[in-house]
């Protein structure tokens, strides 16, 4: 099993908790976001992969109306009841959890009938971007879902996940860390339509891998500066449903030719945000054309062209971020680099020649702790299995 000394740990620390065996356990990835940044809430494309590194859910039906949790790492316990399911202002973490208890029975947690213990560990880095959010939620809803005897798709609990986000965490985010979360397979990518909500697994093949580069600058996606993007997409819909002779509900339907075309009327910041999903919506169908013929390189180059459409028109890069993309194009096993995720710190995703991972972090990490003076985290990442019940 991935991860079993995560698994093992959070059995004992359980037990030892709560005097019992968990009844259930669950397992979700992390995931990285590869090609199509910020184009999930508008309905259009994201290549992603889930990580080999994730979240365990420990899980113990009571016999009361008691809900207990407790994170592992910080051995920190909340408690509540089901007839009393809140957002919560202190110990923040536990909203991810209490949100998707909520939603799993629409906003009717009392109907469960009877409470919970549980427990989670995991080891996916905190503010790298690696969405360790929707790995506890997805983990949550599947182990919630064991002892409570209900049985949801994919994409019901990709939803559940995501209503968690907006109404507990207060993040607006698409579905696509949940998707990739649950959808993972190993050593291929999730090509995802956020219309659809259909998705495939696409072969990478066996000759490249990913590194995750953390950098240190601080990842927070619930300061405005999400929400404000994601505005300024929906603004710009509006106007593109306006001006174009045939039906627009999202970016996702306006294309990068109807946006110079038709830009006019559109403040420029709104017309600098709306043209990064729809320039990325056309570089992941070019991608996986790409990937049909097998070029790495030229899926790279898109990559880097994502990453400098984040950069000057979607402004969702940082310094930090800019730095190691710019360091990784000096280095030949690097095909592409570009961040990951929201943005606004956090990592930055490379496409790599995996035998020259030494080489790469070496070089990454030299060139970032010249200009900042301490170093990024490199790891290399396997695509893997999605969401699982152990």
């Amino acid at each position: 099993m991935q991860n079993q000394e995560i698994y093992n740990e959070l059995v004992e620390k359980f037990e030892k908790q709560y005097g019992c065996k968990p009844a259930a356990v669950a397992y979700a990835p992390g995931r990285i976001e590869v090609l199509g940044n910020h184009t999930d809430y508008n309905e259009g494309y994201v290549f992603s992969a889930a990580i080999d590194k994730g979240t365990f859910f420990a899980i113990a039906p009571t016999d009361d109306d008691q809900c207990s949790l407790t994170a592992g790492d910080l051995m920190k316990e909340v408690k509540f009841s089901i007839n009393n399911v809140a957002k919560a202002s202190e110990d923040t973490w536990q909203n991810y959890v209490t949100g998707t208890f909520n939603w799993l029975f629409d906003g009717e947690p009392a109907k469960a009938g009877h409470g919970w213990k549980g427990m989670f560990l995991g080891n996916i880095p905190l503010g790298a971007g690696l969405s360790s959010s929707a790995a506890l939620e997805m983990c949550t809803v599947i182990a919630l879902c064991k002892i409570y005897g209900i049985e949801k798709t994919k994409e019901e609990m990709a939803k559940i996940g995501q209503k968690a986000e907006h109404t507990f965490a207060g993040c607006p985010c698409g579905l696509l860390d949940q998707i990739s979360s649950l959808a993972g397979k190993e050593g291929q990518l999730v090509k995802t339509d956020f219309r659809s909500l259909k998705f495939e697994n696409v072969d990478m093949g066996p000759t490249v891998a990913f590194m995750m580069v953390k950098s240190n600058a601080k990842h927070a996606l619930v300061d405005g500066a999400y929400a404000s993007r994601r505005e300024a997409c929906e603004d710009a819909a509006k106007h593109f449903a306006g001006v174009l002779r045939k039906k627009v509900t999202h970016l996702r339907d306006v294309t990068s030719a109807e946006w110079i075309l038709y830009r006019g009327g559109l403040s420029e910041t709104t017309a600098k945000r709306a043209i990064h999903p729809i320039g990325e919506d056309e570089r992941v169908v070019s991608g996986a054309e790409l990937l049909e013929k097998g070029d790495l390189a030229g899926f790279g180059a898109l990559m880097y062209d994502s990453h400098e459409s984040s950069r000057h028109w979607f402004e969702n890069s940082c310094p930090e971020l800019d730095t190691i993309v710019d360091a990784a194009k000096a280095i030949p096993e690097v095909y592409g680099a570009r961040l990951s995720g929201g943005g606004f710190g956090g990592s930055c995703c490379l496409l790599v020649k995996p035998e020259a991972a030494d080489k790469i972090s070496a070089a990454i990490t030299q060139a970032y702790k010249t200009v900042y003076g301490d170093e990024p985290t490199c790891a290399l990442i396997k695509p893997s299995a999605g969401a699982c019940l152990v």
